[in-house]
Order: structure tokens, then C-alpha cells, then sequence
């Protein structure tokens, strides 16, 4: 294992020191395998994200990213280091309460839909906080059907939607609970070009717009500057954390793309 460098800070540095930290790794290590077999996944990284940013975490294959994402959302455990999820430490939790913070704290995304079929798209949407006893907060459910365009979709199966609408689905399902953060795993790998830039220009609006988090591993440019900060590992460590320029109020993602749920 490497001493500390400069760049296992710099995933501190993008933090919005005026907004609360939704999401902290400190000192992050995560090593498989043992002997000549090892391979350090992540080397002592640290990573601060604030209330409503969209970070696109990049890096080639091999590059720990998505063990950084297990590692962050409580399904993977480090080695060493610490993360926390609003200011609780995952580390100090049992498996009880970490089911409970993965169940209303965090919201996932990926690359698969992952709906179930005999269920409408309202029913999916709806299905985690049935599960966990808990009603819509009404307001914010409109929100996230108004922004996300899938209004006149609540009623239909996954089978009568497109690709891109099942991810919209996907993604209100991951929000109407609230969560502190949304980790996105690879969410546009299955979508076309205009699907996938809607959904992240969707994406980009409710972080500034409703103060929404969202983490999302890529590997995809483009989706990545839809995102407001880039940070780049490689190796298990992190080289660079950017913000994304571009003029104020516009996105990456084409805003013609929000015209109709494709």
C-alpha cells in the first residue's frame, strides 16, 4: 500500500464548502485477494460530495470506480477507512441499520431497469416505500413525475414502455423516497443517444433545481458532461476532480432532447 499523496485529497476539494456533505469517504482502502493475487481496489481515498452536486466518477476499466460506488452506498464493505451518509458512520451500523439507511436514505440506478413486469410504472414507483410502510410525500411525488415527464406513462407495464421510459421509471422509483443521494451505475449504458441525453439533462435540472444528489460511475464523455464535477481514478486512487464549465444554465445534454419521453 502506498504513503499518501496529493491526489487522495483531492476528492475533498470539490466539495461546496456552503452546502452540507451529503456524502464523505475518508481514507477509503479495498483490497481482494491475498498473496500474489492481491490487487488494491482503493488506495486511501478520500471524497467529499455536497448537497446537490451531480459527480460523474470516470476512470478505465480496473480503476476502482465501481467499488468506490459499493463502497459509498453501504454495499461493499472497505478494509480500512470510514464512510459516511449525512454525517452517520456506516462503519459504527449493524446489518439492521444499514438495511434501513440503504432503504431510506439512498436511491440506486442502473444500468439494468430492473422493474418488475407485472407491475405499472406507478406501482414500481411506489413499490419501495410499500415495502417499507411509508406514504408519498405528495408535493415531492408530483416533482419527480412532473420533472422526469412520465405522467401519462403511470398506468402502462414496462412492457408497453420504451427503453428510455423504463429508466425514467427506474429513477422516480430510486427519488420518491427522498433519499440523501442517488448512485447511478452506468445508467445510460442501455439507453440510445437522445434517451440518454434527456435523462441525464433530467437529472442535471432536479440537483439544481430540487437540491437532489446524485453519484454516477461512466465511462461515457458525454454523460459525463452533463454533470456539474468530474472526478477521475485510476489505479484505486483518485488523479483529478474538475468541475464541469459551461455557460450558466446550460447542460451537456441537449435541452431538445427534454421535448417528449422517448
Amino acid at each position: 500500500m502506498s504513503v499518501p499523496t496529493e491526489s487522495t485529497y483531492l476528492g475533498l476539494s470539490g466539495a461546496d464548502p456552503a452546502a452540507p456533505r451529503v456524502v464523505e469517504a475518508r481514507m477509503l482502502t479495498k483490497i481482494y485477494g491475498t498473496g500474489g493475487a492481491q490487487v488494491t481496489a482503493l488506495d486511501q481515498v478520500s471524497l467529499a460530495v455536497s448537497r446537490g452536486q451531480f459527480v460523474a466518477v470516470m476512470g478505465p476499466s480496473g480503476s476502482g470506480k465501481s467499488t468506490l460506488l459499493h463502497c459509498l452506498a453501504g454495499l461493499d464493505t472497505p478494509n480500512s477507512g470510514s464512510v459516511f451518509i449525512a454525517g452517520k458512520d456506516l462503519a459504527r451500523m449493524n446489518d439492521r441499520q444499514l438495511t434501513a439507511v440503504r432503504r431510506d436514505q439512498l436511491g440506486f440506478v442502473f444500468q439494468a431497469f430492473n422493474l418488475l413486469p407485472q407491475l405499472t410504472a406507478e406501482e414500481n414507483i411506489l413499490l419501495p416505500l410499500r415495502l417499507a410502510h411509508r406514504k408519498p410525500e405528495r408535493d415531492w411525488y408530483n416533482a419527480v413525475i412532473d420533472s422526469l415527464g412520465i405522467g401519462d406513462r403511470l398506468e402502462h407495464r414496462p412492457s408497453e414502455l420504451s427503453g428510455g421510459q423504463q429508466q425514467r421509471v427506474a429513477v422516480a422509483r430510486a427519488l420518491v423516497g427522498r433519499p440523501e443521494v442517488i448512485f447511478a451505475d452506468e445508467p445510460t449504458g442501455a439507453l440510445d443517444s437522445a434517451s440518454a441525453a434527456s435523462l441525464l439533462e433530467t437529472l442535471a435540472r432536479m440537483c439544481e433545481a430540487l437540491g437532489q444528489t446524485v453519484v454516477m460511475v461512466t465511462h461515457d464523455q458525454n454523460a459525463a458532461g452533463a454533470t456539474n464535477r468530474i472526478v477521475r481514478l485510476r489505479d484505486g486512487r483518485i488523479v483529478g476532480d474538475d468541475a464541469v464549465a459551461r455557460p450558466a444554465g446550460q447542460h451537456a445534454a441537449p435541452a431538445a432532447a427534454m421535448q417528449g419521453v422517448r
